[in-house]
């Protein structure tokens, strides 16, 4: 039986259906926002995996090209691998549901959110947010959901619900809220230097519509949800327990607060180790997880209550102090710019390189027409970053941290048309403790002052965690891996000294008030300029130079009336100039020239050579012309492209002339003055030697 639900979100309607497709999957929702539509399934395991201390859940949103009438481009003709663009909606979908999930389900669970339709108008991801929520709620696969997501964007100085994908491009701040019934759970987006207060409007704005998606799907539910799975609960306990807590926890407290980050995980592990000997008797090996599960609960509980009570936290920090920091640039001798910012036990090597229009990025996907992106951040973890051994690559946290750095600096780059290079940022994260998403926004911005880009203003960013209870809630600036890992909250906040350029926050508890969330934005930005202010100590403003090594770029208008004349027949000038040079020349239909040269000789003997095709001569100038032809009478001399002049034979010099090669040869290179121009458009040129033209030069 075909059921739906409807929601008015926005200025449309949000339809969820079950019971038409997909229906062998556990749970299957078709979603529908006007005319863009998202198929989503939830599945599970048939068998229990005993142990598991994770939720080995799967989310795969995948975008198919026919949903907007395209054919995908390439050889095969069919979707590939997925793109950046869809991992990353993959990851705002795990991230509000997999805390929801239990892990003593112990089943994989996947979730297959599919785009059918796009109206390229209105964006599927946020669709596919509460599809992929909504067909487990349906489905028998335990969840603590639902969950719901809003898009809320500042347009025009309002804010506006679920924006098409042109309010998006003209917004000022763009966040993706996702909530439960309870609160917010996450929140992620990027600004335009937005106040405090603005971001706290727009999440706001998003409860009250998530409260309601999520009442749509409870709806939804009761009329054709499936009895849910049981969750089969472990009887197994450890002996000896409260002995081995006994024995273990003074020792642990001590443990927990050694200074450093590996000498910590030592006399942690150390602990572990004479515990585990003392009772080795009354632990069986299958035993063991509960052993460690229990040194688990030790740490949670002695790291939360220190900060709780005391305010210090595992390295011998205040709540609100940040770790030593230090910048340097100029660090590698061939790159165009580079940085190493290190934090604490977190550290990024930064490199800034510039190219041409020949070097952006073309994306192609369902949204509209092909692009090109001029701005590119890769972030790197290799796994000598904590001192482990790993495959190297490129995965789903690898994506998602660079997104996040690149939001924060794409804000305050500049525009195109006053900088016409691409920009490429890779951030090499070398140590990891804690925010290194943070360390490259840090990083990257140094590198770019290296670089010599002239950014709007330097941009910094911080990550803060939150520890709380029952009584008390404390806010963590510059958390550590640990306080990431044991706390309730991972919240990270870039901007500028005037506003916030990217945003990202996870919840691991119910939710947070607007009062605590109000005291993490303002500790934040504490924290942030404190950050702003030691980087500009090191460079606070770009370099006056770009590189020696950076390729060279020019770039004017001419009037389109003269392209043709430029290119030339068949492209015969624009070659010419291109081989004479050794630059490449790129004309826009709308008459703008971009010159790209390795040295900035070639670049600039390319722009006086095209402005030269364009230009009309000007009687009284001095040209540097090249001898053409010779006759008995005097030399055409050609002073700009396709424009010959004559050098009468009295007009060589002021001594008498008895042949025109005497003074000068086929191809010879002279400097002469344009006389006049007669009434029929003939140039009249006289000789200048060197020493004159180089004194008529220096005079004008």
């Amino acid at each position: 039986m075909i059921q739906q639900v409807k929601i008015k979100i926005g200025k449309g309607d949000l339809i969820i259906e079950t019971g038409r497709m997909a229906k062998q999957a556990n749970g299957a929702v078709y979603a529908r926002y006007e005319g863009s539509a998202v198929l989503a399934t939830a599945c599970c395991g048939s068998s229990n995996i005993t142990g598991l201390d994770y939720v080995p859940l799967q989310v795969e949103y995948n975008e198919k090209f026919y949903a907007a009438g395209k054919i995908p481009g390439g050889f095969l003709k069919r979707e590939g691998r997925p793109k950046d663009k869809e991992i990353l909606v993959c990851r705002l979908i795990d991230r509000p549901m997999r805390p929801l999930f239990d892990k003593a389900f112990g089943r994989e669970i996947q979730i297959v959110p599919t785009v059918v339709s796009s109206d390229q108008i209105n964006p599927p991801d946020m669709i596919a947010m509460v599809a992929a929520s909504a067909s487990v709620v349906i489905s028998d696969i335990p969840f603590d959901g639902p969950v719901g997501a809003v898009r809320i964007a500042q347009v025009d100085g309002e804010l506006v619900i679920n924006p098409t994908f042109e309010q998006i491009d003209k917004s000022t701040l763009e966040i993706i809220v996702s909530g439960t019934k309870d609160g917010i759970t996450m929140v992620e987006g990027g600004a335009s230097e937005v106040s405090e207060e603005t971001m706290l409007s727009a999440i706001h704005m998003a409860e009250e519509i998530i409260s309601d998606i999520c009442d749509a799907q409870i709806e939804l539910a009761k009329a054709v949800g499936k009895e849910k799975l049981p969750i089969v609960i472990s009887d197994l306990k450890l002996d000896k327990s409260d002995e081995i807590r006994s024995y273990a926890y003074e020792k642990m407290e001590k443990a927990c607060f050694v200074l450093g980050k590996f000498n910590r995980y030592d006399a942690i592990k150390e602990v572990k180790t004479e515990t585990l000997e003392k009772f080795r008797d009354s632990i069986p090996e299958e035993d063991e997880k509960l052993f460690y599960a229990l040194f688990e609960s030790m740490e949670y509980e002695i790291v939360r209550k220190s900060i709780l009570e005391k305010g210090i936290r595992t390295d011998g920090r205040g709540v609100e102090e940040i770790r030593p920091i230090s910048c340097e640039i100029d660090v590698l001798p061939r790159t165009h710019g580079s940085a190493l910012f290190t934090r604490g036990e977190t550290q990024s090597l930064a490199v800034t390189t510039l190219g041409t229009v020949y070097d952006e990025q073309m994306v192609d996907n369902i949204d509209g027409e092909k692009s090109f992106n001029n701005f590119m951040l890769h972030y790197n973890f290799p796994p000598f970053s904590v001192g482990e051994t790993g495959r190297m690559g490129t995965g789903r946290r690898e994506i998602g941290h660079g997104h996040l750095a690149y939001r924060a600096i794409e804000a305050i780059l500049p525009e195109k048309s006053k900088f016409p290079y691409t920009i490429r940022i890779v951030s090499e994260i070398l140590e990891s403790n804690g925010s290194s998403s943070m360390a490259t926004v840090c990083g990257g911005t140094l590198s770019l002052l290296n670089a010599g880009v002239p950014i709007k203003k330097p941009v910094a960013g911080i990550a803060m965690g939150l520890i709380s209870d029952e009584s008390n809630a404390v806010v963590l600036s510059d958390i550590l891996g640990e306080e990431d890992h044991l706390g309730d909250m991972d919240f990270k906040v870039t901007g500028t000294e005037d506003g916030i350029t990217a945003f990202q926050m996870d919840i691991k508890i119910s939710g947070v008030s607007a009062e605590l969330m109000e005291k993490a934005l303002l500790q934040a930005k504490k924290g942030r300029l404190h950050i702003l202010n030691i980087m500009n100590e090191t460079i606070k403003s770009p370099a006056e130079s770009l590189s020696k090594f950076a390729p060279k770029i020019i770039s004017f208008s001419i009037d389109t009336e003269k392209i043709g004349l430029v290119i030339g027949p068949g492209g015969k000038n624009i070659k010419a100039i291109a081989e004479k040079s050794g630059a490449e020349i790129k004309i826009d239909n709308d008459g703008k020239v971009a010159i790209y040269g390795k040295t900035q000789d070639g670049t600039d003997m390319a722009e006086a050579m095209v402005k030269g095709l364009i230009e009309e001569p000007e009687v009284g100038r001095i040209y540097s012309g090249t001898v053409k032809k010779i006759l008995d009478f005097g030399a055409f001399i050609e002073i700009l492209p396709g424009k010959e002049g004559l050098c009468h034979i009295s007009k060589l010099s002021r001594d008498r002339v008895n042949k025109v090669t005497d003074v000068l040869n086929i191809d010879q290179e002279i400097s002469v003055k344009l006389l006049e121009i007669d009434r029929m458009g003939r140039l009249n040129l006289s000789y200048v030697d060197a020493l004159e033209s180089q004194q008529k030069n220096d005079t004008k």
